[in-house]
């Protein structure tokens, strides 16, 4: 991988750029602190990785209909390198567009976007409304329930979880422990 990134507070400022919900904010947040996570894992650069999972929603807000396709364009626009705007854009494959994910960075981004909203759900359903007491089998409990946190496509993070050559559990755990890391700014 070549070509370098802006650093975090330019990440920051060319997000608030495209979004100003709170909510989107805290869930770019939380991409960005599990692919952290996973990039120490996996050898990666922590800080490339979490900087790619903070900005890539950058769409969302303004243009949910073409949704990473106005993402490339945004951040080609800025010059991003073309291995970030490949990453961004994968975090669709099979729902918006063909680009599978094929590097580490990719398949982790695409299991841990969806996974990560499902995890907030679960965490403010709880008593303490915290991850610092969610557990793994709280989560499948409610992945079991289709009824609860709809709007999360399972089958994108169990895929995920298969293309990293990980178990449900395993990828659950890991991302709950991200999130523990960030969980006052994530309000969790």
């Amino acid at each position: 991988m070549s070509g370098s990134l802006p650093d975090m507070q330019e990440v920051v400022a060319l997000w608030r750029e495209y979004n100003d919900d709170p909510q989107l904010y805290k869930h770019a947040r939380a991409v960005e602190a599990a692919m952290r996570h996973f990039a120490a894992k996996f050898g990666g650069d922590q800080d490339e990785w979490g900087k790619i999972g903070f900005i890539h929603d950058i769409d969302y807000q303004q243009y949910p209909d073409k949704h990473c396709e106005k993402a490339r364009e945004i951040l080609e626009a800025k010059g991003w390198p073309a291995y970030a705007v490949r990453a961004v854009v994968s975090h669709g494959y099979g729902i918006l567009n063909d680009v599978e994910p094929q590097t580490d960075l990719e398949k982790t981004l695409y299991a841990v976007d969806e996974l990560t909203g499902f995890i907030s759900a679960c965490a403010l359903v709880r008593p303490s409304k915290s991850v610092e007491d969610l557990e793994v089998r709280s989560v499948k409990k409610k992945w079991k329930a289709p009824a609860f946190a709809a709007g999360v496509d399972r089958a994108v993070v169990e895929r995920g979880a298969e293309m990293l050559g990980v178990s449900f559990d395993e990828l659950t755990q890991e991302v709950i422990n991200a999130m523990r890391s960030v969980r006052l700014e994530l309000g969790l």
